[in-house]
């Protein structure tokens, strides 16, 4: 085994212990010395992949990110053409799977990101990109992305033990979330209230044209 094969073997190893400990303990139980202890790693194995209980939380977001946007890449080129709206679709099953993933990986990233704020940029940016493109392709940005904030809702109830729903229903909830024939009959364009809102603003000014 050469030495970049050993060391990323050490990494993984590390941050799969971090998340069982999260999990298991709480993040304030995790450190360089508890990842040691749970991966039979030596510490300075542990501090050779990571100098910083804040470097193993920054890993730990940046792999479950990477897992997600590897998912998302995947179901995008399914849909892409046959969804009407590809990126709602991709974001909505990417959601239920982040459901239904181990709690103990999701855990770890919302771990990661209470223990250090700052981590949240990188996810909230790219949520932004996310929500702009959903919106872009929606007939009815609002609807859209009132079906996306249901998926999320679902998750974090899932995530945080509280919801009272069983794995079944979550599933058939997501399966309606996704499906647009549902959802069709309820759209409302929004082209109609731009144009409105545009001649109401034309309308304001001829009035003030008169005024003057």
């Amino acid at each position: 085994m050469d030495n970049a094969t050993r060391s990323e073997r050490s990494r993984n190893a590390a941050l799969d212990a971090a998340t069982r400990i999260i999990a298991r303990d709480g993040p304030g139980r995790l450190t360089l010395d508890a990842i040691a202890r749970e991966s039979g790693l030596s510490k300075g194995g542990v501090m050779h992949q990571f100098r910083t209980k804040e470097a193993v939380l920054k890993a730990l977001l940046e792999r479950q990110m990477e897992h997600f946007e590897e998912f998302s890449t995947r179901y995008m080129a399914k849909v892409s053409a046959t969804s009407v709206n590809p990126n709602l679709a991709t974001q909505l099953a990417t959601v239920r799977e982040a459901a239904t993933s181990p709690n103990s990986a999701a855990l770890a990233l919302v771990a990661a990101m209470v223990e250090n704020p700052g981590l949240m940029v990188l996810p909230r940016e790219r949520e932004m990109k996310r929500v702009a493109a959903i919106k872009a392709e929606a007939a009815d940005p609002e609807l859209a992305l009132l079906r996306w904030a249901a998926a999320r809702g679902l998750l974090l109830s899932s995530l945080f033990g509280m919801s009272p729903l069983s794995k079944d229903e979550h599933q058939r909830l997501f399966a309606r979330l996704l499906d647009d024939d549902q959802w069709r009959p309820l759209e409302k364009s929004a082209k109609p209230r731009a144009i409105k809102a545009a001649s109401a603003s034309a309308a304001k000014a001829g009035t003030a044209r008169k005024r003057a």
